[in-house]
């Protein structure tokens, strides 16, 4: 469906400079948008890319102007793409009810609004909300509670007694709810403890492909609203993750390690045990966290220290071999003056 420049712009709080009667069909990147289709620069390269293109109208962060190409000036151009992505790129809608390959059992409770794909066994007590969508091929284990608008794509699964909240999409291979890694040492072999507890995800959550999260010894692992994880992320048993956290590839978590809101983990970082990560903390990539963090702390590195430490710690090591070059050279001159001393090395 077409819209024109003034109708993209009013969705977005935009001013419009140029022709808002301009058609736009589309959205694409500054150097592959063709006539009639939006795209968007926040960088002068890339600017200058889209101005130089065949795209019909620019959206823009910032002071630029353009003499070729019409205009939506707004305040955070990425924001604005995040917000205009669906209307052009709508998606797409799964049929209501039951694929005749899906295994229901009858005591489960599946809102008729829901869309059960193919090859799904969907267990006893099992609960599924308005709207939500198993792609193919997912397992629902007894007593899990997946609330409305909620996406598993195929071969997610879900096991017993984990509640997934409205509006949560869980990506293919994912696992929610496999045991805690728990075991004790006793008589000369590892004796499993039972993990009885669940998993809890709250609204809003996405979780990539590809991800486990361990249901708890006893209680719950918790996944706070709005929190995005990216895909082959661990998460351990008891865990406790706040609100809008951002959990970046290939992170793990040992076990009853809590995370405040709005904290950031960036890629391949592994948080030790035990461990409270204050509101707003950042953990930078390839780090080793084994100690708390503060509200609003940044760390680096392995083992992790505060940024502060850890960029002059870096900076250490590149001057070792200059160090080391002139240590050698002081260990040379001090040999020659014992040498004309009669001192012994």
């Amino acid at each position: 469906m077409p819209f024109t420049v003034a109708q993209i712009a009013e969705r977005i709080c935009g001013e419009v400079i140029g022709d808002g009667s301009t058609l736009l069909t589309g959205f694409a990147q500054a150097d592959a948008a063709q006539d009639g289709e939006l795209t968007f620069a926040d960088k002068e390269i890339h600017f200058a890319a889209a101005e130089q293109g065949a795209a019909g109208a620019i959206l823009v962060s910032g002071p630029f102007t353009s003499s070729k190409k019409t205009l939506i000036r707004v305040a955070n151009a990425r924001v604005a793409v995040a917000k205009l992505l669906p209307i052009f790129f709508p998606p797409g809608q799964c049929p209501q009810g039951v694929h005749p390959s899906a295994v229901i059992d009858p005591s489960a409770k599946v809102d008729p609004s829901a869309h059960i794909g193919p090859h799904c066994a969907v267990g006893p007590g099992v609960e599924i909300g308005a709207r939500s969508a198993l792609m193919g091929g997912n397992h629902l284990g007894p007593g899990a509670r997946i609330g409305e608008d909620v996406c598993l794509f195929p071969n997610a699964v879900i096991y017993a007694r984990t509640v997934v909240g409205n509006r949560v999409t869980i990506h293919s291979g994912t696992v929610i709810g496999s045991d805690g890694y728990g075991y004790v040492f006793d008589e000369g072999r590892h004796r499993k403890v039972l993990q009885v507890g669940n998993v809890v995800i709250h609204d809003d959550v996405e979780i990539g492909a590809n991800s486990a999260i361990d249901r708890a010894a006893l209680g719950s692992t918790v996944i706070g609203a709005g929190t995005k994880i990216d895909n082959l992320v661990h998460v351990a048993h008891n865990v406790v993750m706040g609100q809008h956290c951002l959990i970046m590839g290939q992170a793990g978590f040992a076990g009853s390690t809590q995370l405040g809101d709005y904290t950031v983990i960036a890629s391949q970082s592994g948080i030790a045990g035990h461990l409270k990560l204050g509101k707003q903390s950042t953990v930078g990539a390839k780090s080793g966290v084994m100690r708390d963090i503060p509200d609003g702390g940044r760390v680096l590195g392995y083992p992790a220290a505060t940024e502060k430490e850890a960029k002059r710690q870096w900076v250490g090591l590149q001057l070792l071999p200059r160090l080391v070059r002139r240590v050698n050279a002081l260990e040379k001159i001090l040999g020659q003056l014992a040498e004309k001393l009669g001192l012994q090395p």
